[in-house]
């Protein structure tokens, strides 16, 4: 079955009627002009689940979890992130990015402000908090993801993976309730990639809904709950982890297998 043309309602609608759904997006089409970089996808994501979205270069993966929050905007179908539908209303999108959490493959902290005033800022920009309560907040996060020591030092002071691990603390002290991680260790050097992914492992543990675009096939057998494999903008296959790596149903995710992991 081909999951970006033939709706998989079947794995997730029961989801909808407990009121589990986190995330539903249905009949979903994106457009670059003229070039069609999401084709019909459908896929839903119970509160608490660990999606990992592998594929190809230019399949479209990173562009699905960029509309999960608006990042980018589609053309045709819908989006709905805890029940709110993402639509032109800008309530319902503050709403959306006050539950959604993104890490980005590159850190994007402010080179000038320490490591705490870089997870304390948007809690004082967005959520109206003081400057004492914020830092607190970061505190905590920053313990959380084993980097407290350096909570007075300036990014880039700091190696990749623990500049990496302060945007993933930054994102925590939203107090999001789905975190999206777009490729978040292609950046870095490979012996930095271990402490980034034990901390989305850790992450995982604690049941926060995850969507994980990576190459990092690893981590997907380990943490996901579901494997989404994509291709041309489609959804090509959805599986558990161990039949999506020991038995997978198409083709073209044999190939893509077979290539990433020789």
């Amino acid at each position: 079955m081909i999951f970006g043309v033939y709706p998989p309602e079947e794995q997730w609608r029961p989801l909808l009627v407990t009121g589990l759904i986190a995330i539903e997006v249905s009949a979903l089409d994106k457009w670059y002009g003229t070039f069609h970089v999401l084709r019909n996808i459908n896929l839903g994501v119970a509160a608490g689940e660990r999606i990992v979205v592998c594929g190809p270069s230019g399949s479209g993966k990173s562009t699905l979890i960029r509309c999960v929050n608006r990042l980018e905007e589609h053309q045709r179908g819908s989006i709905s992130v805890n029940g709110i539908a993402l639509n032109e209303s800008v309530k319902n999108l503050d709403a959306i990015r006050r539950e959604v959490g993104m890490v980005f493959q590159h850190f994007n902290l402010f080179p000038h402000l320490t490591v705490k005033e870089n997870c304390a800022l948007p809690q004082i920009l967005s959520r109206g908090k003081r400057r004492k309560d914020a830092e607190e907040v970061a505190t905590h996060f920053l313990g959380k993801v084993r980097i407290p020591e350096q909570a007075d030092k300036y990014p880039g002071q700091l190696s990749g993976g623990q500049q990496q691990r302060v945007a993933i603390a930054r994102a925590l002290c939203m107090t999001p309730k789905i975190m999206l991680f777009d490729e978040p260790t292609s950046a870095l050097d490979p012996e930095m990639v271990k402490e980034v992914l034990d901390t989305m492992v850790t992450l995982a543990g604690e049941g926060m809904t995850m969507i994980v675009v990576t190459h990092e096939m690893g981590f997907a057998r380990k943490v996901a709950d579901r494997v989404v494999f994509m291709e041309e903008g489609q959804i090509v296959e959805i599986n558990e982890p161990q039949a999506f790596f020991d038995a997978p149903e198409q083709e073209s995710t044999k190939r893509f297998l077979a290539n990433i992991m020789h």
